[in-house]
């Protein structure tokens, strides 16, 4: 089944992908206070979907993440589905979650779910093509600025899309909420980016230690 080790990573690589992008979107309808400010708790499995996005940009390409992002979409909206199925059969009386409880942390709305699903394939296709625009110019060096440049400015679009189809146009947030919220949740994104850094160089180093046992 799995040809070299090169192999096993992508497997490794991708689960870890679509695990965080998910938990992610099934937990994005949680808002908490940032400062004052409403973001999404959504944001806490990111980094992880950060640092994979570089590195399967890294060593399996565009195709490799445009492939993964339109499965991973796919299969978000096929966890919604199944959502949509078990939000509508009710709860035995001895379920310790009632139907109510259930609906209330799944039951988010379609403008949530449309928002999420349309703001991580847009964010992901500017990630791709902002990495490897500036590996094609850098090469293997300044393996810093290509991840963390490409992360910086896709996910300025992700923090405005999702939020302004889940919560600005439904009237959940007014207009100066809508902004100061989307550029709380960006910045910090910003600041897990940039920490999350030294992170894309040690994965780096330990996938070419175990790809060399392969001879890559």
């Amino acid at each position: 089944m799995f040809q070299n080790r090169k192999d096993i990573v992508y497997v490794i690589l991708a689960g870890i992908f679509i695990t965080n992008a998910i938990v992610a979107e099934l937990t994005g309808g949680k808002l908490i206070d940032v400062f004052g400010v409403p973001m999404s708790i959504g944001i806490l499995p990111w980094p992880i979907v950060f640092i994979t996005t570089d590195l399967i940009n890294e060593y399996f390409g565009e195709k490799g993440v445009k492939k993964l992002s339109l499965i991973t979409a796919g299969l978000i909206a096929y966890t919604f589905i199944i959502l949509f199925f078990a939000i509508k059969i009710p709860s035995t009386g001895i379920s310790s979650v009632t139907t109510e409880q259930f609906t209330a942390v799944f039951g988010q709305s379609q403008l949530i779910i449309i928002g999420s699903i349309a703001a991580f394939l847009v964010s992901q296709l500017i990630d791709v093509t902002i990495f490897h625009f500036v590996k094609n110019r850098t090469g293997n060096k300044m393996i810093w600025l290509r991840s963390t440049g490409s992360t910086v400015i896709s996910q300025l679009f992700d923090s405005f899309i999702v939020l302004g189809i889940a919560f600005y146009l439904p009237g959940i947030m007014d207009g100066k909420t809508y902004i100061i919220s989307g550029f709380t949740g960006y910045s910090v994104k910003l600041v897990i980016a940039i920490l999350t850094t030294p992170m894309i160089y040690l994965g780096h180093y330990l996938i070419e230690q175990y790809l060399a046992k392969d001879g890559k």
